[in-house]
């Protein structure tokens, strides 16, 4: 191996490294004896998860947390395959703008979206703050994935099959049931899976548009607030392997290269 090489091996395993212990130690506290989160640690125990578990308001905040995210996969899924498939069929320069326009959520910071989404609900249109407006909130940000994804996949969509389909008699319904949704439903549920992930693990859109309920990520932020301990990362990686599953699934399913 070439000097050059093992510089950049070793730069590459010192990122990586960097990046990734952060995590580990957030799972090592999971399980220590101590309530300290410090070093060293004197034992071992399962004690923290139960009492995460038994903290009160919890499995409530992981039941509103499973509502939301499968509200939002199962909405951002239809609407935006629904969206992408039209984009698909539409002039590629009237497309672009209109993708421009659709990602236009996803280049705004999070604070400021959920200030913005706060304003809409309390002061425009006199919502009162809820799950509802937590979904509709999370649409706004999701369903570009699925655009994206869904979009990424009709490029190279052959539309002759659909043509032909119609020629032999079959329906628009019937050709879409039986040609178009086999062949980018992988697509179409990887980006669900993304838009899941992105919905469960999202903490400031939430904190502004949820009143007084609360998901995981809000219930985890109530609970540093009144001290921490080992508990609090027991509910932190149970977040981070829920969406990190459904991200590493969704990636898997639409065999994304990055």
């Amino acid at each position: 191996m070439g000097l050059d090489r093992m510089i950049w091996t070793g730069f590459a395993t010192l990122t990586v490294l960097f990046m990734m212990s952060p995590l580990a130690v957030l799972v090592l506290f999971c399980f220590s004896e101590s309530p300290l989160l410090s070093f060293p640690i004197q034992g071992w125990t399962l004690h923290w998860f139960f009492a995460a578990f038994d903290r009160p308001g919890f499995f409530t905040a992981f039941q509103n947390s499973l509502i939301v995210t499968a509200c939002v996969g199962a909405v951002s899924t239809v609407i935006g395959t629904l969206a992408a498939l039209s984009l698909s069929r539409m002039n590629r320069r009237a497309a672009g703008s209109l993708m421009a326009l659709l990602t236009l959520p996803l280049m705004a910071p999070p604070l400021l979206l959920g200030i913005a989404l706060l304003t809409f609900y309390t002061s425009w249109v006199d919502v009162p703050l809820g799950l509802h407006t937590v979904i509709a909130s999370h649409l706004v940000f999701t369903q570009p994935f699925v655009i994206l994804v869904v979009s990424a996949r009709m490029l190279s969509f052959d539309f002759a099959t659909i043509d032909s389909a119609r020629d032999l008699g079959a329906s628009p319904l019937q050709a879409f049931f039986q040609i178009t949704l086999p062949i980018v439903s992988p697509s179409i549920l990887g980006g669900a899976l993304i838009a899941m992930a992105l919905s469960l693990d999202d903490f400031l859109v939430t904190f502004f548009t949820i009143g007084g309920n609360n998901t995981l990520p809000t219930f985890m932020w109530g609970m540093l607030r009144r001290g921490v301990d080992p508990s609090i990362n027991v509910v932190a990686v149970l977040i981070m392997a829920l969406s990190l599953g459904a991200t590493v699934l969704g990636f898997r399913i639409t065999r994304y290269r990055g």
